[in-house]
């Protein structure tokens, strides 16, 4: 027993589990009586002092991010902040048991249960990828299995919040995640996507089908190096009853061109399909517990309440759901008598553009985009769409979609401004059109669209190096994405070339101990090490 209260709230009970990325608590919640669970994490123990307080702001933005994912495969978050040195995460108690135990108990897993789990992550990792988020550490022990054979996904978002630098790795130069299943891209510290996970999730599956992960060694580089130069056995060759459309689908999931797996988790969800058991074909009536066909089985079925069936499980109460704000309305009833609609004219827009400054500055910036979507068609009306007016909103409301993560709807307005932009004349025109055109290339990088977003950074970054008023920090930061995003294409050796280029001119420029050096010469000295295995 604990008894330590985080926020004056939650009351830690039992250590669930912990790792290099924190401790996981079994808690209660005393406002609303609840089990609950606790993740905590300590920045100044994961990073360097310097490190510890941009990753207080990026696990709290990554919190707000995924809190939006809604899906009954996703564990439900309750709250996240600070309390003293650590960061606490409030979630959703889920009964049941991780994967990895699950597999442990039922060697040899049943190829129907891991044709069932997969499918379900498939509809799990649609919903987070259309986000866009990226898991980055999908493994068994990030998977739970509830009682009545549903999945739940945990940790999304922590991998990237304690994420902090532009080469995806932290301040030791270790990659984000767990060696055993983690993509070619991933390991040598290259940028990440939707394939990323995809690569996971045949490392899972092909654990689950034949009881051992594809890629072992006596390190954590050797294991890397497999990923990167090993092909994986046929799981077929180590279980011959499983399905040969199933091996199939593993090996292209662990393809290590990036561009050669599925091209999304809907595809692999339909080759999946012929696979999955029907509906009401389970033989002597309802599977049991933790059998992850059971949603296949008996699609919504409840739980059986004769003499001596399992109980259901204790429910846990969902997190309150979010007011969600009426489009014709600023706010959305936000406080501080934001402008609608309905109220029009000068004062009304004012009104509004007051609002989103009080939104931004305490942080809200979620609900900044909501006023910005709402105000806009007014202010549009009322000024005309090609007014001075109207353009400022719209370069706010592209930006405040940037920061807040929505880099899908971002996307086509920062294409707009910068078509629009770049139809004008003058070097001042001329340089927003391309800053326009760099931040559509950040939203193409999030969204996992790797060869369009190193297309657009490699047309902007010509501009960029002959501008004066720019700077070199800019053209310097373009290339390295550019070098993380050639490595999540498969063309590892093109990454290095452009990686070492880019140390050199650093140094020559900033001299050695610039930080972007050293983290340069760490990404370059790791991938060495993976290579040598």
């Amino acid at each position: 027993m604990n008894g330590r209260v985080i926020a004056g709230r939650y009351e830690l009970s039992t250590l669930l589990g912990q790792g290099g990325m924190g401790q996981v608590w079994l808690g209660y919640d005393r406002r609303l009586d609840r089990r609950i669970a606790v993740k905590l994490l300590r920045p100044d123990r994961m990073a360097g002092a310097p490190e510890a307080e941009e990753m207080r702001r990026r696990f709290l933005r990554e919190c707000r991010v995924t809190a939006r994912v809604d899906h009954p495969g996703l564990v439900t978050v309750h709250d996240a902040g600070s309390d003293g040195d650590d960061l606490y995460l409030v979630m959703q108690h889920i009964d049941g048991a991780d994967l990895g135990d699950h597999l442990a108990e039922h060697e040899p897993y049943p190829w129907p249960w891991a044709a069932s789990v997969a499918a379900q992550l498939c509809a799990v990792l649609s919903a987070v990828h259309a986000a866009p988020v990226v898991h980055r550490d999908l493994k068994p022990r990030n998977v739970m299995l509830r009682q009545d054979g549903t999945v739940c996904v945990l940790d999304l978002g922590i991998a990237a919040a304690v994420d902090t630098d532009t080469t995806r790795l932290t301040h030791t130069g270790s990659p984000i995640g767990s060696p055993a299943y983690m993509a070619p891209e991933q390991a040598m510290g290259g940028a990440v996507g939707p394939y990323t996970d995809l690569y996971a999730l045949g490392v899972l599956l092909h654990e689950l089908l034949s009881g051992q992960v594809p890629f072992q060694a006596s390190t954590s580089l050797g294991v890397l190096h497999r990923h990167l130069y090993d092909a994986p056995v046929p799981v077929r060759q180590l279980r011959s009853e499983v399905p040969e459309p199933l091996e199939a689908l593993v090996l292209r999931l662990l393809a290590k061109d990036p561009r050669h797996r599925p091209s999304g988790a809907q595809e692999v969800y339909q080759a999946l399909v012929p696979l999955l058991p029907s509906p009401g074909s389970a033989p002597g009536g309802s599977p049991g517990p933790l059998d992850p066909t059971r949603p296949f089985l008996r699609p919504h079925a409840p739980w059986p309440d004769r003499a001596g069936a399992l109980p259901a499980p204790p429910a846990v109460m969902p997190a309150p759901a979010a007011a969600i704000p009426d489009p014709r309305s600023a706010a959305g009833g936000a406080a501080g008598g934001a402008a609608t609609p309905q109220r029009t004219g000068r004062t009304a827009i004012a009104d509004a553009v007051e609002e989103v400054k009080r939104l931004l500055d305490a942080g809200r910036l979620t609900q900044a985009v909501d006023v910005l979507g709402s105000v806009l068609p007014l202010a549009t009306a009322h000024h005309g769409e090609h007014s001075p007016v109207v353009r400022s909103l719209r370069k706010q409301y592209a930006a405040t979609l940037l920061d807040d993560g929505q880099y899908r709807r971002a996307l086509p307005e920062l294409r707009r401004l910068a078509a629009e932009t770049s139809a004008g004349s003058g070097p001042d025109a001329h340089r927003e059109a391309l800053q326009f055109r760099y931040e559509a290339a950040q939203c193409l990088e999030q969204l996992g669209e790797a060869s369009a977003a190193i297309a657009e950074y490699r047309a902007v970054l010509p501009y960029f190096e002959q501008d004066t008023a720019t700077g070199p920090a800019l053209p310097l930061e373009i290339r390295a994405r550019i070098g993380a995003l050639l490595h999540a294409v498969g063309a590892h050796r093109e990454a290095h070339e452009t990686q070492s280029r880019l140390l050199g001119d650093v140094e020559r420029m900033y001299g050695p101990y610039h930080p972007m050096a050293g983290e340069l010469r760490r990404v370059l000295d790791r991938q060495r090490q993976v290579r040598l295995g």
